[in-house]
């Protein structure tokens, strides 16, 4: 027997799609979700292999700050934010803890039982999963799909419309795990920003003598590009630099970056002065190079990264290698494949949909998650910036069938 319940198509099983289908579910609706990838919530797992950062506890006016554009996103946010997610889980099941550093996690810190308990709650409440399920092509509220086998081939094809879509996609990081961009030739180009790579760590050319510390952290270093600074650990990686703290910088690089790459200035010893620095070299001069840099306060990975961009002229001035220290002159010649970043910037544009998400130009046809085009730090925000547009999008979806005070 045919529903005669609205029929609303989510087009990916990510972050926002499936928050936007538990919105959904309350309601008189019939929710279809549509994934070309075997499974759900795979970037959400493999972000939760080793401890799901899912939010952040800090003030919520700090909060909104850390997205960009913040303005866009703070209403998004400020509606469905920590604590919301908090509660949330909690529904689930799922007892969260805030980390020293502020961050929210599940107690039991992988994302394995947080997706299991959620898929089991969205089935029971007759959400409908079309796994395999690939979207080609959008017209209006006139989806394309290709169903596919096991080897990822085409063994069906159909057309099929709604009453109401939601597209949550993703952005174009992790291609591997189903957010392939592939959804931008169903746009007008006019109506999207390029995607670019974000929370992504950036290349240096190191010489051979690096090798032998590719891995390594940098510890409390202080890091500034252009007008911006920020202190933390950083991972010396074969290709140049990673960590959190590049993340940080990841705007600020993009905007100091030209044909060349980008500077940065890096202090290995922020909480000491060049003069400080100056005399304890100059006490140990007499000692090998290596010698005095310890002294100063210098492990072996901070003297390798001093050695490689400071010239060997400069070695034996002991003012000279403080200035060194305080403010380590590193080239980067760009940044890492935008199928490796954290995450992507760009996307669709903010003035392509109206507040509630929907896009201007197509009626019942909304967006939510990593492709609009906003971007964020690590931390929680990325997955919190998701929840809250999946959210917004399906409320929008209600307004659109007038069934906000529709409950069941």
């Amino acid at each position: 027997m045919k529903s005669n319940k609205p029929k609303i198509a989510i087009i990916g099983a990510g972050a926002a799609g499936l928050m936007a289908a538990e919105v959904l579910s309350a309601y008189p609706v019939a929710v279809q979700v549509f994934e070309q990838k075997p499974t759900a919530a795979r970037k959400i797992l493999m972000a939760g292999k080793t401890g799901l950062n899912i939010s952040h506890s800090e003030d919520k006016a700090v909060f909104v700050k850390r997205y960009m554009p913040s303005d866009w996103l703070a209403a998004f946010v400020q509606d469905f934010g920590a604590d919301e997610i908090v509660a949330w889980m909690n529904g689930l099941g799922i007892d969260s803890y805030v980390g020293s550093t502020g961050r929210i996690f599940p107690v039991q810190m992988k994302a394995s039982k947080l997706v299991r308990a959620w898929l089991q709650r969205l089935q029971s409440r007759e959400v409908q999963f079309y796994y395999r399920h690939r979207c080609t092509a959008m017209n209006e509220r006139s989806l394309c799909f290709e169903q596919l086998n096991n080897q990822n081939q085409v063994i069906d094809q159909f057309d099929e419309s709604f009453d109401a879509v939601i597209l949550a996609c993703g952005g174009g990081s992790y291609p591997s795990l189903g957010s392939d961009g592939a959804w931008q030739a169903w746009l007008p180009d006019e109506l999207l920003t390029p995607l670019y790579a974000s929370n992504v760590g950036v290349l240096v050319g190191w010489s051979p003598y690096m090798a032998a510390i590719f891995g390594q952290p940098l510890k409390r270093v202080k890091i500034t590009v252009g007008d911006t600074s920020e202190q933390g650990d950083v991972i010396i990686s074969h290709y140049g630099l990673e960590s959190g703290l590049i993340y940080k910088l990841n705007a600020a690089m993009r905007q100091a970056s030209d044909t060349d790459g980008f500077g940065l200035q890096m202090d290995l010893l922020p909480d000491k002065s060049a003069d400080e620095i100056g005399r304890i070299l100059s006490k140990s001069k007499k000692q090998s190079l290596n010698t005095s840099l310890k002294k100063a306060g210098l492990d072996a990975a901070k003297i390798a990264i001093l050695r490689e961009c400071t010239p060997k002229s400069d070695w034996q001035n002991p003012q000279t290698m403080a200035k060194h220290i305080k403010s380590l002159a590193v080239h980067c010649t760009g940044f890492r494949p935008m199928a490796e970043a954290i995450s992507t910037g760009g996307g669709i544009k903010r003035t392509a949909v109206d507040v509630s998400l929907q896009l201007r130009h197509q009626a019942g046809v909304f967006c939510a998650g990593e492709m609009l085009d906003w971007d964020a730090p690590t931390g929680g925000y990325l997955l919190t910036g998701c929840f809250a547009t999946g959210k917004a999008a399906a409320m929008g979806v209600l307004a659109f069938l007038n069934l906000s005070d529709g409950l069941y």
